[in-house]
């Protein structure tokens, strides 16, 4: 989606003001829904179809960007595609829950997070590669980028096969009702909390490519800024899963924290570009030691017959902290400077890691293993 909004600026002339509305409503909506559909696939405790639709509404919106004669019609097709990535966000990680053996869940979120990351940079290197030999076309780009949406979509209608749903597990009627909510269990929510709170340390990538660029980085090699965070975010994601499900995750997730404090300060105090660059690789660590890992633990401590809500929620929640946190990070940086930005990160982080100390040895790898893959584990650890 980043050239996306490079046409929507070029192509088509909107402001930055524009933009930012657009997807400001755009990732709002896509926050929202993921609590119904998640929801929903607990109701009818079915998760493919609902994944399948969301992947289906962004594959078929993809055509509309070389089409489209306006910004209104790019603005439908982005909203149309945050809807369908809100539909299939939390169905989606609950299916991976309900797929995954307890005892892989974390090597499970961690490789999907990996391959989601490598997406995330791969995509804007073809992107680049496209431009130059399309001769700048955006239409051109953006019919290639129909390809790989239909391929996902194919991908989950015909290779994923959902399990049986595990013989006695309870119907939920209403999952958002105030009960259900409450059978989630204090730990669950504890974990939401302290996720919330990790998510204010998070703030917005693109106060790192500010950081660099005052560091001196050219203006031509901004974009690599990314690519860095990504690759090490990608590359360190499955190995932190796959060590979360042979130790405690908490403990995973501290270490995780303490590369996110390293970072922050790196990017505080660092004397040069060099040492921006290795703040930023940092974080890019930091990253791929704790956002797979949140999402196993969210499916570690919620039950199983809730698991699309309870990621739904999670989605929500976080959603909201990140937009907290960019705006507390922009009045910082505009107010004293971006050496306290950085410094604020860390303060938030070091904050989370005491927040998580109570749960820590709560949701070990030994009580996951006693349920089976439907996660009967989950739901011992959601009522301790």
């Amino acid at each position: 989606m980043h050239c996306c909004r490079l046409y929507l600026v070029v192509g088509l002339g909107a402001t930055a003001l524009t933009v930012g509305i657009i997807e400001g409503i755009a990732e709002a909506t896509a926050a929202i829904v993921k609590v119904f559909s998640g929801a929903l696939s607990d109701r009818i405790g079915r998760r493919k179809e609902l994944a399948a639709i969301g992947y289906g509404l962004a594959a078929v919106t993809k055509p509309i960007f070389p089409l489209a004669p306006s910004i209104g019609w790019l603005v439908a097709a982005r909203f149309i595609d945050r809807v369908g990535k809100g539909i299939r966000g939390a169905p989606r990680d609950a299916l991976v829950a309900d797929i995954a053996p307890a005892d892989l869940r974390g090597a499970a979120f961690g490789l999907r997070q990996s391959l989601d990351t490598a997406g995330a940079f791969i995509g804007p290197l073809l992107a680049i590669g496209l431009m130059w030999l399309f001769a700048d076309d955006f239409a051109a780009v953006f019919w290639v980028a129909v390809i790989p949406a239909f391929a996902a979509l194919a991908l989950i209608l015909l290779l994923v096969h959902e399990p049986a749903r595990p013989a006695g597990l309870r119907q939920v009627r209403n999952p958002l009702a105030r009960p259900e909510l409450a059978r989630l269990g204090g730990i669950y929510w504890w974990v939401v909390a302290v996720a919330a709170l990790f998510t204010l340390a998070r703030f917005s990538e693109a106060f790192l490519i500010l950081r660099a660029e005052g560091a001196g980085l050219a203006l031509m090699f901004v974009p690599l800024v990314l690519v860095v965070l990504n690759v090490a975010y990608a590359l360190s994601a499955y190995p932190a899963g796959a060590l979360s499900d042979r130790m405690n995750r908490i403990g995973m997730l501290i270490v995780g924290l303490l590369f996110l404090v390293a970072a922050d300060l790196t990017l505080a105090f660092g004397p040069g570009l060099w040492s921006i660059l290795a703040g930023i690789v940092l974080w890019g660590l930091h990253l791929g030691l704790t956002q797979g890992i949140l999402a196993a633990l969210i499916a570690d401590s919620a039950p199983p017959e809730l698991r699309g809500t309870a990621f739904g929620m999670f989605n929500l929640v976080t959603g909201a902290a990140l937009l907290a946190a960019s705006v507390i990070a922009g009045v910082l940086w505009d107010a004293f400077g971006a050496r306290w930005t950085f410094v604020a990160g860390a303060s938030f982080a070091v904050l989370t890691i005491a927040g998580l100390i109570p749960l820590h040895g709560r949701l070990s790898t030994r009580s996951k293993k006693r349920g089976d893959r439907g996660g009967g584990a989950g739901t011992d650890a959601a009522r301790q």
